[in-house]
């Protein structure tokens, strides 16, 4: 097992569980503590779990959420896999809403360069990236920029957004569960969310395997507002098979 395998094993024990303790997790790895110990200090520099006396705590516990930074360093080659096929769900040409996330701003590198889109988006991240883009018109979300997402909030956001209608809205997510929707630590976030659902005729969201089966503290939405979910490979097949059960049509990248 590569080390970044192991550091994603042991980040997906601690969200589950709560915390994590180096005995334990040298005895399910069959490694030394002592390698442990630096896969525990290479997630909390990414800003992932924080150390604790004998083992961690992913910061979701804590209150933290990571910043845009640390989130692009995690799971790199699954967004990418997701961000690709993800194209497929666009339209040909029309208007697309681009949520803020690692994931969305990988897919606005990605658009076609010979695809004429709008392009609404509250997020600085892809806004910098289709700036100069030919064949995308461009319209920002104004509003209170966080410092953690790069993502406009606020009522200038939620009014802007208010006056439109997307062919398709791309979204991102910090928790996927059946019996709470989409939830993401941000109350701010999740009512800019949920306005652009509210603001697209689809809705398709990105996200990797350790977003499923996950709750955050603000609710988005239930998942019956969702047309389409973009996953990798990783994903458990029964938590896959009871969310196209509630009617949402799962992609695996």
């Amino acid at each position: 097992m590569y080390a970044t395998e192991r550091q994603q094993q042991i980040l997906d024990v601690a969200r589950a569980n709560g915390r994590v303790e180096v005995k334990d997790l040298a005895d399910q790895l069959d490694v030394t503590p002592e390698t442990v110990r630096r896969d525990l200090t290479v997630l909390e520099r990414h800003g992932l779990v924080r150390r604790v006396h004998g083992g961690a705590i992913p910061v979701e516990r804590l209150g933290f959420e990571p910043g845009i930074s640390d989130r692009e360093q995690v799971l790199a080659g699954e967004k990418e896999r997701i961000a690709k096929r993800a194209l497929d769900e666009l339209p040909a040409g029309g208007s697309v809403l681009i949520d803020a996330g690692t994931t969305t701003v990988r897919l606005a590198e990605m658009l076609p360069q010979d695809r004429e889109l709008t392009v609404i988006t509250h997020a600085l991240p892809v806004a910098m990236v289709l700036a100069t883009r030919p064949g995308i018109t461009l319209h920002l979300v104004g509003g209170t920029v966080r410092g953690r997402t790069l993502a406009a909030v606020g009522p200038w956001a939620l009014r802007d957004l208010a006056d439109i209608h997307a062919d398709v809205a791309v979204l991102g997510t910090n928790g996927l569960t059946v019996e709470h929707g989409l939830t993401t630590p941000d109350l701010a976030e999740a009512a800019v969310k949920q306005a652009i659902i509210a603001a697209s005729h689809r809705v398709v969201v990105l996200a990797d395997h350790t977003k499923l089966g996950r709750v955050d503290l603000a609710r988005v939405a239930p998942l019956a507002a969702v047309d389409t979910l973009v996953t990798d490979s990783g994903v458990d097949a029964a938590v896959a098979a009871e969310v196209e059960e509630a009617g949402v049509r799962v992609v695996l990248s």
